[in-house]
């Protein structure tokens, strides 16, 4: 089994941890690191490696804390060039080619925001397998066997055109938001397009203040799929 324990969501910072009894991973950087530190009990030499989806701050905030403290950081080059981090702790990746860190299978994988971006598959040696995706409003490929959900649900439809229809959310942030996020609407189809047979749990990540509801959208995911659902 894999251990998912969240430190941080939402478009103020996102960093999670992944332990499968053997390897510890963060998947996002996006809160200062020392807050990081502090969440792990200062016990930040168990982390074999960190993992970086994109370039925006509520990813990447605790890049250069997480090198300075000799942690090893995963990220694209256009990731890398983005942020402007130079650093010999810094491991690029490739989208769809895989790589390994201690125990755990990394396949990168492209989905859509507004600056390259991408989701993650990751397979331990215990036979877990766990897909991680965040900030994009679409994930064109489809997958079997997994086992773990790490995926975003931002916003839904309805309570985001409210908004709009009530002017607290401006016509111009609504449409970067539907162009940029996952929406309950879209994640639920995601879920119905792929094979869940073998899934333990479902973590939405990412959900904003005011354009979602946290048990309705436990309620429509688990109704979905007959799964076990957490909003962190």
């Amino acid at each position: 089994m894999v251990i998912i324990k969240t430190l941080a969501t939402g478009s103020t910072g996102n960093c999670y941890l992944i332990d499968d009894g053997e390897t510890r991973l963060l998947i996002e950087l996006g809160i200062q690191f020392k807050k990081i530190q502090q969440a792990l009990n200062y016990e930040t030499s168990k982390i074999s490696g960190c993992l970086i989806s994109h370039s925006h701050q509520d990813h990447c905030k605790g890049v250069q804390g997480a090198l300075n403290a000799s942690l090893d950081v995963y990220m694209s080059k256009a990731t890398t060039d983005e942020t402007g981090i130079e650093h010999n702790r810094i491991r690029l990746y490739e989208n769809k080619k895989q790589f390994r860190i201690g125990t755990f299978t990394i396949l990168p994988f492209d989905v859509k925001h507004d600056v390259e971006n991408h989701g993650f598959l990751i397979q331990s040696d215990n036979g877990s397998k766990l897909l991680f995706a965040t900030d994009t409003y679409y994930v064109k490929y489809k997958f079997s066997g997994l086992t773990h959900l790490m995926i975003e649900a931002n916003y839904s439809e309805a309570i985001l055109n409210e908004n709009i229809e009530r002017g607290t959310i401006h016509g111009f942030l609504a449409k970067r938001i539907k162009a940029s996020h996952f929406s309950l609407e879209n994640v639920l189809g995601f879920l119905k397009a792929n094979d869940l047979s073998r899934v333990q749990e479902i973590h939405l990540l990412h959900l904003s203040n005011t354009n979602s509801d946290e048990e309705m959208f436990k309620k429509a995911v688990q109704e979905v799929t007959g799964k076990l659902v957490f909003v962190p």
